[in-house]
C-alpha cells in the first residue's frame, strides 16, 4: 500500500484472542471474569444514559477520580482515566518515546508492547525472562525512554516482588510503567512507588477482576507531574459518560470485587491440582488464568485445536517458549470441570 507509512507496512497488528459469534462456547481464552460485575455499576451506567447523553463527559473523569482516590489513597490529580489500560498504554507510549527511542520490557509478556512500539516508529528491546520468570538480568541497562513491565506477567500469571520492581525503577534513567491489569488476582500491588519513585505509573484495568471488560475502561496512576504530560496526549473525551459512571461505583463497592476475586482464586488452585494431575507443568499464577506446558511429547496445538472442536476455547501463542504451553483462563467450578474432562480424554487417548 503506497499510502501506508513503511512501519505501519513492515508490522504485524496485534491478534487478540477469538471471540465466537455464537454460544456454547466454555470461553477460557481471553481473561475474561466469568462473575457479572457489581448491581452498583451496572445500575449507575443505566443512570448515566438518560438524556444527558447528549453531552459530553467531564474530560477527565472527574467522578471516577475522586472515587478512586478514596479507594486508592491517592490524589486526584494523580490519575488519569483511559479507554482500558491498553490506551493508557498508548499515551506512554506518544508521551514519552520520540522516533527511533527505544522502549524495552520482558520476554514473553503483552504482545502488544512491540505492536506499540513499532506504531510509533520507537526500538523494541525484548529482554528474556530466566525460566522462572525472575526479574530479567540487563532489564536496567537497555538505556531505554520507557520500559513496560506486565505485573503480574501475562502470559506467565507469575508475579515479582514489589521490592524488586522498585530496586529496578530507581536503576532506570527513563521511566518504568507497571501493568497492573491482574493485580486484584494478586498479593500485593505497586501503586505506593508512584511516591517512593518519581518516574514510576501504574497502570490498571477494569476488564478482568471488575467483569467491565465491554466497558473499556481503565487509569494509570503516576506523579502529579507525569500525569499532566500524559494528559497533552489523550483524545479530548476518552472515556464515556456510561464508563466514568460504571467504573466509579465499581470502585466503591468493595465487598463485590473481593467476593468474586476469592471466587477465581478458589477455581484457580482446583484448575492449577487438576492440570498437575494430568502431567501438565504450571507456574504459579497470580492472575486469573494459569499457563500450562503440555505434557510428554503432546503438541500444544494439536490440542488446543482438538479442544476448539469440542467449544472449549484456550490460548495457544506460536511464539517462541510459548508454543509448548497453553494459557488458561479460570472461568466457573463447572467451566473447569468441563475443560479438565476433555483434556483428560484428550491425553489418554479415550477419543
Amino acid at each position: 500500500m503506497k499510502y501506508t507509512r513503511d512501519a505501519i507496512a513492515r508490522m504485524d497488528g496485534y491478534v487478540p484472542g477469538y471471540q465466537p459469534g455464537e454460544g456454547g462456547y466454555v470461553k477460557l481464552n481471553t481473561n475474561e471474569n466469568p462473575y457479572p460485575p457489581s448491581p452498583r455499576a451496572v445500575e449507575a451506567m443505566r443512570r448515566a444514559c438518560d438524556e444527558s447523553i447528549r453531552k459530553y463527559p467531564p474530560p477527565m473523569a472527574d467522578r471516577f477520580r475522586k472515587a478512586a482516590a478514596a479507594a486508592f489513597h491517592l490524589e486526584p490529580g494523580e490519575i488519569l482515566c483511559g479507554f482500558g489500560s491498553d490506551d493508557l498504554l498508548t499515551i506512554a507510549v506518544r508521551t514519552f518515546c520520540d522516533k527511533g527511542d527505544s522502549i524495552a520490557f520482558p520476554y514473553p509478556s503483552y504482545s502488544l508492547y512491540p505492536t506499540l512500539a513499532a506504531i510509533q516508529g520507537a526500538e523494541s528491546v525484548a529482554v528474556d525472562f530466566p525460566e522462572d520468570y525472575s526479574l530479567p538480568p540487563g532489564l536496567e541497562k537497555t538505556g531505554a525512554k520507557l520500559t513496560l513491565l506486565a505485573n503480574p506477567n501475562a502470559p506467565s500469571g507469575t508475579q515479582l516482588s514489589g521490592h524488586e520492581v522498585r530496586r529496578l525503577a530507581r536503576s532506570l534513567d527513563g521511566v518504568l510503567l507497571v501493568d497492573e491489569a491482574y493485580v486484584e488476582f494478586a498479593g500485593e500491588d505497586c501503586l505506593g512507588l508512584i511516591r517512593d519513585c518519581g518516574n514510576v505509573i501504574v497502570t490498571r484495568t477494569f476488564s478482568k477482576a471488575y467483569s467491565l471488560a465491554g466497558l473499556r475502561f481503565g487509569f494509570a496512576a503516576a506523579d502529579a507531574g507525569l500525569i499532566r504530560q500524559m494528559t497533552k496526549v489523550k483524545d479530548s473525551y476518552n472515556v464515556s459518560a456510561p464508563g466514568i459512571a460504571g467504573a466509579a461505583a465499581a470502585v466503591e463497592d468493595r465487598r463485590w470485587l473481593e467476593d468474586n476475586v476469592r471466587k477465581i482464586k478458589d477455581t484457580r488452585a482446583t484448575l492449577v491440582r487438576g492440570l498437575q494431575s494430568l502431567g501438565f507443568h504450571c507456574w504459579p499464577s497470580e492472575t486469573n488464568f494459569v499457563l500450562a506446558r503440555v505434557p510428554g511429547h503432546t503438541a500444544a496445538r494439536d490440542l488446543f485445536e482438538r479442544l476448539f472442536e469440542r467449544k472449549i476455547l484456550v490460548r495457544f501463542f506460536d511464539l517462541p517458549r510459548l508454543d509448548d504451553c497453553l494459557r488458561i483462563t479460570v472461568g466457573t467450578d463447572a467451566d473447569i470441570d468441563r475443560l479438565l474432562g476433555a483434556l483428560d480424554e484428550l491425553l489418554r487417548g479415550r477419543v
